[in-house]
């Protein structure tokens, strides 16, 4: 937990059936969609959260770690890491997004910082990564901020809205926490 400023309590804790609202609008604003990759539903609705939210609680404890960001018990993103499979069984990917108004107050970083050190404290995962897309400053910043280091420039590798884009990885090793 972390105090930012007087007022706000950040944390990263198991998604609730209550958050499903606060989710739904988060993920309806096109600005933060352009940065995930496809597959979710525009606008998205409480049902759209509602049913990410019990998928994530059901979900396997061992293979996905799944946690709402929350400023003072509200959700206002989200941060998730994905066991890979096969000879990648002790890697996984990190994905996150927060709502626009909390862009730029290092809440991301510090949520990046937990997750991290939740899943190499209670699993045998040696290696965290993440994908953003290379435009993406902030994010890039944000894994920087926490400890990832650039492995190097995927080239032309995701196609989003119509474009061909170079995505950035960045990985961090359990024995750097």
């Amino acid at each position: 937990m972390i105090i930012i400023g007087e007022k706000m309590d950040l944390k990263i804790r198991k998604w609730k059936m209550t958050d499903a609202a606060d989710l739904a609008k988060t993920l309806s604003n096109k600005n933060i969609l352009d940065n995930l990759r496809d597959g979710l539903p525009f606008p998205y609705t409480e049902k759209d959260a509602e049913d990410y939210i019990s998928a994530m609680l059901a979900a396997d404890k061992n293979n996905t770690f799944a946690f709402a960001v929350s400023v003072n018990d509200k959700a206002v993103g989200s941060i998730s890491v994905f066991r890979q499979q096969n000879v990648h069984r002790l890697t996984a990917e990190l994905g996150y997004y927060i709502a626009e108004e909390y862009w730029g107050k290092g809440i991301m970083t510090e949520a990046v910082k937990q997750i991290c050190e939740y899943v190499f404290t209670n699993s045998d995962i040696i290696r965290i990564f993440a994908e953003p897309f290379a435009y993406n400053k902030g994010s890039c910043r944000v894994l920087e901020k926490a400890g990832f280091e650039f492995e190097g420039t995927l080239r032309q590798n995701a196609v989003k809205n119509g474009k061909i884009l170079d995505m950035k990885m960045y990985s961090r090793i359990r024995s750097k926490v």
